[in-house]
């Protein structure tokens, strides 16, 4: 294991210039042709296997082992938003001060970088062991997480035994996190002149009876004891109608709603419909956005809760890792936000654990940045992980 981070150590430099390589390069969901291809040209340079699929993904691909295991990246980012916020330029990628700066540097490039330089470490090893170890640089998860790991299983029909989500956890151990789903709830009116508003009925003041509803339902939520509580609230409300003189005949209310353990995409549109007028349309709404190979994967926007039980062999194996490498337990934890593995564990049961550089709290943030210590721990840990899962698997 000392010998492991050294090397991790000693290659610190080279995991920092790669991230701040990438983060230079905006790669918004739709639009991450120029980092799959900057991420390539590091893979090319380091001999190692790699291929881009249908959607837009790179794939690399190190051993031949009968079982397999794949570290998995999102390389799209967010907008920066509002400059003014900011004190860098969004995309410098600057090292300073023992931080990478920019858009993307902990969500989520930081593991992006690791992944990189922990696949370089397993080639020089020589790593032949009885894993096939993927490393996937997924497209468009924030636009629609998960959506490309069911295009990697679906279309691509690579289904690994295990996958490692490099997500921001501050170095911790996480082991899921709540699902999520959009829901769109369109109320129906009818349109008179503004004048009369008694000759209609005017859909806004049917969306807002519903809306003081939805604040109380909120309250009465499952609640997990690790993942925590389900929500829901509305962030979006528009109208229409035939002028601003007229009583609108249509009003349609976005909700994001959290899901718990136990809660589901027809549970929580059972206790919506228990609630709204009849006549109120529950839609979840569809993701059918073109990627930058010109494919479109339509998902319904909805997103399964996850959770992998502490004595799963992966889990077991995660912990032996760290504490052969660190010297000490990890933290068990979870996201607070939502991942790939919504789709590779929520809907395909693949065991997920995640563990990354960063701490999610900077995520979507503005002056993100990330700590360059922690890309040599990652790394050190994406490395070592095989290892550690083939002592577990031999012990069971």
């Amino acid at each position: 294991m000392k010998e492991l981070l050294e090397k991790s150590n000693g290659l610190l430099d080279y995991s920092a210039e790669v991230l701040s390589e990438i983060v230079k390069i905006p790669s918004f969901s739709g639009d991450e042709e120029r980092v799959i291809q900057r991420i390539k040209s590091f893979l090319d340079e380091l001999g190692i296997e790699n291929w881009i699929d249908g959607l837009g993904n790179l794939i690399a691909k190190i051993g031949n082992g009968e079982r397999s295991i794949a570290f998995d990246s999102h390389i799209d980012v967010v907008e920066p938003g509002d400059l003014h916020q900011w004190e860098f330029e969004p995309f410098s990628g600057e090292i300073k001060e023992g931080y990478v700066h920019g858009r993307g540097s902990v969500d989520q490039k930081g593991g992006a970088a690791s992944m990189i330089t922990a696949a370089r470490i397993l080639k020089e090893m020589d790593y032949n062991g009885k894993f096939t170890i993927y490393f996937t640089f997924t497209v468009q998860e924030e636009d629609c997480d998960g959506m490309c790991w069911l295009w990697i299983i679906e279309k691509e029909e690579l289904r690994p035994d295990y996958v490692v989500l490099t997500e921001p956890t501050d170095l911790k151990l996480n082991i899921g996190h709540r699902g999520r789903m959009e829901i769109e709830l369109l109320f129906k009116g009818k349109s008179s002149h503004g004048a009369m508003p008694h000759l209609g009925i005017n859909a806004i003041e049917k969306a807002s009876r519903s809306v003081l509803l939805i604040q109380e339902l909120n309250k009465n939520l499952k609640e997990d004891p690790f993942l925590g509580k389900g929500t829901i609230t509305p962030t979006m409300i528009k109208s229409t109608s035939p002028s601003l003189c007229a009583v609108p005949d249509s009003c349609l209310v976005h909700l994001d709603r959290r899901l718990t353990h136990g809660e589901t995409r027809e549970s929580a549109i059972e206790e919506l419909r228990k609630i709204l007028p009849e006549d109120t349309e529950v839609i979840i709404p569809a993701y059918k956005k073109k990627g930058y190979r010109g494919n479109v994967y339509e998902q319904e926007k909805y997103f399964p809760t996850w959770k992998t039980d502490e004595e799963h062999p992966l889990v077991v194996a995660g912990k032996k890792a760290y504490r052969e490498l660190f010297g000490k337990t990890p933290v068990i934890d979870k996201w607070i936000f939502s991942t790939n593995g919504v789709a590779i564990s929520g809907r395909h049961k693949i065991p997920c654990i995640g563990f990354g550089p960063g701490d999610e709290r900077m995520a979507h943030a503005p002056n993100e940045k990330l700590p360059v210590e922690q890309l040599a721990r990652a790394t050190a840990f994406y490395a070592h992980l095989p290892l550690a899962l083939e002592k577990t698997e031999e012990e069971r």
